[in-house]
């Protein structure tokens, strides 16, 4: 069982759309921290460098050094989600620096879950570019994942862009980009069973997938004001809705299995 864990990438890893009452975020690789102290009954050490808005350079450079600095028997890597939403980008050089950061924290020692983003494409308005888009990344990777020898004895994959069920509006946000608290948890329960560990029964996800989907619903004109129009206003000024944000867990951190989240 791990019992150290360091989490790498943007604003899905940094928990973005699961806010709790006080401001901070929590999301899936928080929970995943709590289930792996809960399944190893003591506490783990854990870091969150992730910082919303980042592309993938910023992750799998100055993010993945700090935490193989760190020592970890166990490291998330996601991100690319930012790179292609940006009107160009290369699939291949995205999916290479994936595969390049698994192979440099793999040859650290370190046991990789490397995990691809949930697909928002059925709820935002340019669906059908995140859909191509997303197809071809996750191709690419799963592609890497089934033929590389490395990937095989030292990585976990969890695609998360393959729930189907996960697609659902009930699991996003308002702003339809990032998951609610209920995606979080959904995502963390897929990490966890792939780790072999069971989900806490607390966490709802059984109880949540049984309902009603919710379907696709047409954005209303409030959602291009409060979400679209500030999005494509970073994009024309250069700047990141990460922009003089830092990790939020930036150092090793002790997790207790009865803390509440």
């Amino acid at each position: 069982m791990y019992t150290s864990y360091v989490a790498i990438g943007d604003s899905f890893t940094e928990g973005v759309g699961d806010e709790l009452p006080d401001g901070r975020v929590r999301g899936w690789a928080d929970l995943v921290a709590v289930g792996l102290a809960v399944a190893a009954g003591q506490p783990i050490c854990y870091a969150n460098l992730a910082v919303r808005g980042r592309k993938l350079g910023p992750i799998v450079g100055e993010q993945l050094d700090a935490a193989i600095g760190m020592h970890p028997q166990l490291l998330s890597i996601n991100g690319g989600g930012n790179d292609i939403m940006r009107p160009r980008v290369s699939i291949d050089d995205v999916a290479v620096a994936t595969a390049e950061a698994v192979h440099k924290a793999a040859a650290a020692g370190i046991h990789v879950l490397l995990l691809s983003g949930a697909n928002p494409s059925d709820n935002l308005p340019g669906g059908r570019t995140m859909q191509r888009r997303g197809d071809q990344l996750a191709e690419r990777v799963r592609s890497f994942v089934g033929h590389d020898k490395v990937a095989a004895e030292s990585m976990t994959f969890v695609d998360n862009f393959a729930d189907a069920g996960l697609r659902d509006l009930r699991y996003w946000s308002v702003d339809r980009l990032h998951l609610n608290a209920f995606g979080h948890a959904r995502v963390a329960s897929n990490v966890l069973t792939a780790l072999g560990v069971a989900a806490p029964a607390s966490w709802r996800v059984a109880e949540v997938a049984s309902e009603p989907p919710m379907g696709r619903r047409r954005p209303s004109v409030a959602y291009y004001r409060e979400h679209v129009l500030p999005w494509i206003g970073r994009r024309l000024t250069g700047r990141s809705s990460g922009d003089g944000r830092s990790a939020k867990i930036p150092e090793l951190t002790p997790i207790d299995p009865d803390i509440v989240l």
